[in-house]
């Protein structure tokens, strides 16, 4: 197997990069409003409580990292995990700007969890899990680090038809030959109860979580859009011809969404849970 056939759509390239942290600063106050909710469920439903142990996989920029950390006080534990060094320093930051001394990182590989067997509490993973090159693999791996009774839950899209912000630019990027990353790989109904079952979980759950995006105007999406971090790679593999069409297509298939007061559009969350 080959490191892009392992690798759709170049994800780890695309996330570990210095730029994609920088965008991901910038883009807090924007995920704060519009993840706030299926994020609180996703803690809510790992019943994180005081002094528990907490692995944060695909942590990020660790926005979740912050709202684990409190949830957990001085007497718990969050390990923030990502393949990104550069969006780990950027969540020490926050975490030191929060006054919170209960976080540590650590650059990790989710095809490569080297973690003791019953060391945590509790696994949460906010949009990564589709990601990853082999989800029911790392779901079984996570199994082992969590402690008996302990839960993991975790955040993925929904169906690209729920989520036409992303699902739009990624149908178009498909049709013309490039290879996005799999946002939506869990998204069909029973695949990610599936994956968690197999993995070993028991009382498997899924809840649906819907949202709802507003901008100023479909150019202030566009410009949002060119300068994300999941459709950078993939438009630039195609000829100037074919990302001259991408764009003409995104645009016309986005201006479906403008309304007299502005830019109005839906998204869906799926957040699952399993105990061991």
């Amino acid at each position: 197997m080959t490191a892009e056939s392992a690798d759709p759509g170049g994800t780890k390239l695309i996330f570990a990069s210095a730029n994609a942290a920088e965008k991901w600063r910038r883009g807090k106050a924007e995920r704060d409003e519009f993840l706030r909710r299926p994020t609180e469920l996703m803690l809510d439903l790992a019943e994180l409580r005081a002094g528990l142990r907490v692995l944060d996989l695909a942590a990020g920029t660790g926005d979740q990292t912050v709202m684990a950390a409190r949830r957990v006080g001085p007497a718990g534990y969050v390990l923030a995990a990502d393949i990104s060094a550069n969006m780990l320093k950027l969540a020490v930051e926050v975490a030191q700007e929060e006054g919170l001394t209960n976080v540590e990182t650590r650059v990790m590989d989710a095809e490569q969890i080297d973690l003791e067997t019953d060391s945590f509490d509790a696994v949460i993973c906010r949009l990564g899990l589709m990601l990853f090159p082999d989800p029911p693999k790392t779901l079984k791996e996570l199994h082992c680090v969590l402690r008996p009774g302990g839960k993991l839950s975790a955040i993925v899209f929904s169906t690209a038809e729920k989520n036409p912000y992303q699902g739009i630019p990624i149908e178009i990027l498909s049709r013309l030959g490039s290879v996005p990353p799999p946002m939506f790989a869990l998204a069909q109904p029973g695949v990610l109860e599936n994956h968690l079952r197999r993995a070993g979980f028991t009382r498997v759950a899924v809840h649906v979580v819907g949202v709802q995006r507003h901008f100023p105007s479909t150019a202030d999406v566009l410009g949002r859009i060119k300068d994300a971090s999941f459709l950078r790679g993939p438009m630039e593999k195609l000829s100037d011809t074919d990302r001259e069409q991408a764009w003409m297509e995104i645009e016309k298939r986005l201006r479906g969404f403008e309304n007299p007061d502005g830019f109005e559009v839906r998204g869906e969350y799926l957040v699952g849970v399993g105990t061991k």
